[in-house]
């Protein structure tokens, strides 16, 4: 029997998508264990296959994370995409191979930020969701000044983007990828327009909703996922939003997104069935 380890959070922190997937594993013949990613205590030589997926304290320990991901025997996504979608500069990669982005500065630890006219944000490139992002304007120098300054204390880069105001209107939207083919698509809504204490996790359940295909912005969603080398990848998300007009990617979530697998009555099937699949497990 195949043993599959989902890798979780330290406290175990179960997101909306862990027990469908937990669910739709038990139509196969494997055993499946639930662990954070950093127990020492479990064997993690003897399981066949480690697909990442709530791992959303790793941003802090980013090191710590990368090195444990390249011990193990097997892990999903692939330890090159992990490495490389785990910091935010993978943006300057893509846009610099003729990926739509939104306009992106970033200010490395020991560089001084030079900060745009109108509405911005400031964020670091290792994190989840909305945690250290802020949105300011032109009037709000000084305390962005002074957010890059903490991030740099930290030993955090940090990324300065203007802010996408049509978010705010239509919102963004999250091309969901399972086994290479396209699942589903979600509109999400603003999060930088709510305090920050609503903002803890990776997003609020009532901002979510089913959208509908766009042939562009599909397109769009799967030339990202050529270009970066992850149309084989067992799970991906694809965040976009309209620039000016233009479809542009927001991030390439291909580490431990949330895949919204509530919002589809099919998707938590297709992902444990993408899983078999990897470690050769029959349906009970």
């Amino acid at each position: 029997m195949s043993r599959v380890t989902i890798a979780t959070c330290r406290d175990l922190y179960i997101d909306e998508d862990t027990p469908l997937l937990l669910h739709a594993l038990a139509d196969y013949d494997t055993t499946i264990d639930l662990v954070a990613w950093d127990d020492t205590d479990y064997d993690w030589s003897v399981t066949d296959l480690v697909v990442i997926r709530s791992t959303w304290d790793y941003t802090a320990h980013r090191d710590e994370f990368l090195s444990w991901v390249v011990t193990l025997p097997r892990v999903l996504n692939s330890p090159t995409l992990i490495a490389s979608n785990t910091d935010k500069h993978y943006l300057a990669e893509l846009a610099g191979r003729g990926i739509p982005t939104i306009p992106t500065t970033f200010v490395d630890v020991g560089v001084a930020p030079l900060l745009p006219d109108g509405d911005f944000v400031v964020k670091p490139t290792v994190g989840a969701g909305s945690k250290d992002a802020a949105r300011y304007s032109r009037d709000e120098h000084a305390a962005a000044a002074n957010h890059v300054h903490a991030l740099h204390g930290a030993g955090r880069d940090v990324l300065v983007q203007p802010y996408v105001a049509s978010v705010d209107t239509e919102g963004e939207f999250a091309y969901v990828y399972i086994d290479g083919s396209l699942s589903h698509v979600m509109r999400k809504g603003a999060m930088l327009n709510q305090p920050e204490g609503d903002r803890g996790q990776l997003f609020r359940t009532e901002q979510m909703s089913r959208a509908p295909f766009d042939d562009a912005a599909g397109a769009l969603a799967h030339r990202v996922l050529e270009v970066a080398g992850a149309l084989d990848a067992l799970y991906a998300r694809v965040d976009l939003c309209r620039w000016r007009d233009e479809w542009v990617l927001m991030e390439l979530e291909l580490t431990e997104p949330s895949l919204f697998l509530s919002y589809d009555d099919r998707a938590a099937a297709r992902l444990a069935a993408a899983i078999a699949a990897r470690v050769g497990a029959e349906r009970r």
